[in-house]
């Protein structure tokens, strides 16, 4: 189990490097999503915050020490699991819309976009098993367990659809 849990950490850091880049590099800052830059900094800053988070727990799932109660890490660990496993249906099913011709690709599906919902899918098995493991061991009530799954639409919707409102009522996303 500890192998799993450094995986899902290495995952959540690798991600949150990619993000890092993104900004260091200034990716936004040109070209056709210029006028998006500060805006797309908030939100990658925010999604570093949250892979860093990911990784703490995928790592205090393991850990000897209890750092946080029983119940709140078990209630994150299955967010966590809950919303990588929506995100990466999600993307299932859009790639399947547009293979299917039902959803209009913005670009033809290609080996890089299998990558990516492969990519979240992996993440979200790993999740899924260290949810599992951590509830077993310590013997988690299904309250935290279901908290957590019913909260992860709620992160999807705060990070999807409240953040860019947000971010265009202040300005930082163009109207």
């Amino acid at each position: 189990m500890t192998a799993a849990a450094w995986l899902a950490a290495a995952w959540c850091v690798g991600f949150a490097i990619g993000n890092m880049v993104l900004e260091l590099t200034g990716h936004f800052s040109d070209g056709p999503l210029g006028r998006y830059a500060s805006g797309l900094a908030v939100m990658d800053w925010l999604m570093v915050g949250l892979k860093l988070i990911g990784a703490a727990l995928a790592l205090l799932s393991v850990s000897r020490r209890q750092v946080l109660p029983v119940g709140l890490l078990g209630m994150l660990l299955w967010g966590g699991f809950a919303t990588l496993a929506i995100y990466a249906t999600g993307n299932v099913v859009e790639s399947v819309g547009m293979l299917a011709g039902v959803v209009d690709p913005v670009h033809p599906v290609g080996i890089r976009d299998v990558g990516y919902v492969l990519f979240f899918a992996v993440a979200a098995a790993g999740f899924g098993v260290l949810a599992i493991s951590y509830a077993r061991r310590s013997r988690l009530s299904r309250l935290p367990i279901a908290l957590g799954v019913l909260g992860a639409p709620a992160l999807i919707a705060g990070v999807l659809l409240v953040a860019p409102m947000v971010l265009t009522a202040t300005g930082l996303f163009p109207r």
